[in-house]
């Protein structure tokens, strides 16, 4: 007797599907899913919406999907899985969910990796002081010996602070093994185990930014790390380190931040402010001791797709009776973004 295939469903905010799911991805499910619809639901209400429901085996959300809650799940009886193609799930993933025993995936796995990539690439770049000496090339126009200027530059031996093992952290440190950087972490929920599994020294957070050359921020936006780089810490910072953020600008008291980029001996890289985006008199944006960037180190562009890989990989394997590779449970909502 043939199986018959898995309904799935999309939901999601407009244009996310677009962005996210090549049509080449839709219309080439693996075998054992049937796609009910290429175009998302951007509500749980409509006609439409109540009638894909009833047919949805696994949910596949996305960016501004609306919020699965007690009604959406009453007109959903056969749903037993929700995929998420991007991070987090908090903003549309109801408590009924968890309740109801239905099983959440996310891609977050994927979305780490070019955030990795971005982190690295600029902890390298910050050693080299490639920032600082292609300013004073483009100011003076003239010729440099760039380690007449910049003595200490380059990445050997340099010492790299890492806030956070997190998904992202854990990645960024995988990557930086093929360098010659010593790495650090400071992280309450890392044993010295679990740091020396990852070959790395466990150390205070006031060790950490007083030491490392570089300090890249990676834990999650909590109500117990708001303001996490406070004036104290900020203070602390090595002399002509650099300040790497691609976690969360609330993470950071960004006024003490500036005053210390604006004393001269301080180097800030952020792809993340608070507000998104800063007011246009911001001193972030003039100074030449700062890089900003726009939420850039996610996936965008030819990245996203990683994403829609991943979540129909999960598919595929609901539909074969295997484990999820990236479940999520209820108790890691405390710890992740």
């Amino acid at each position: 007797m043939t199986t018959p295939p898995l309904n799935i469903a999309l939901a999601m905010g407009p244009g996310v599907v677009s962005r996210v799911f090549p049509r080449r991805r839709l219309e080439t499910m693996p075998s054992g899913l049937r796609l009910l619809s290429p175009e998302p639901m951007e509500d749980f209400t409509s006609p439409r919406s109540l009638e894909l429901l009833a047919e949805t085996d696994i949910l596949i959300t996305g960016w501004n999907c609306p919020r699965i809650d007690a009604a959406a799940l009453a007109a959903a009886p056969r749903l037993t899985h929700i995929l998420h193609a991007g991070g987090t799930v908090k903003h549309h993933v109801g408590d009924e969910c968890w309740d109801r025993g239905i099983e959440i995936s996310t891609a977050a796995d994927a979305n780490s990796i070019p955030v990795a990539e971005y982190t690295v690439a600029m902890i390298l770049l910050a050693n080299k002081r490639v920032l600082q000496i292609a300013r004073k090339l483009h100011s003076e126009k003239t010729g440099i010996e760039p380690d007449q200027v910049f003595p200490d530059m380059g990445n050997f031996g340099k010492r790299v602070g890492i806030i956070g093992a997190s998904r992202i952290g854990k990645h960024v440190i995988r990557l930086l093994k093929s360098y010659d950087v010593q790495v650090v972490v400071a992280d309450p929920f890392l044993d010295d185990a679990a740091a020396a599994a990852l070959g790395v020294e466990r150390v205070s957070l006031e060790e950490l930014v007083a030491t490392s050359d570089v300090v890249s921020l990676h834990a999650p936006s909590l109500p117990s790390t708001r303001n996490l780089i406070h004036q104290g810490l900020v203070a602390g910072f090595k002399p002509g380190a650099t300040f790497i953020n691609t976690a969360r600008g609330e993470l950071v008291d960004q006024d003490a931040l500036l005053r210390r980029v604006e004393a001269g001996d301080l180097y800030a890289v952020l792809d993340v402010t608070t507000p998104w985006v800063l007011p246009a008199d911001s001193g972030f944006y003039t100074h030449p001791n700062v890089l900003l960037t726009p939420h850039l180190a996610g996936s965008l562009g030819m990245e996203l797709e990683r994403m829609a890989v991943s979540t129909i990989e999960e598919a595929r394997r609901i539909s074969e009776g295997q484990p999820l590779l990236h479940r999520l449970h209820e108790k890691d909502l405390a710890f992740t973004a």
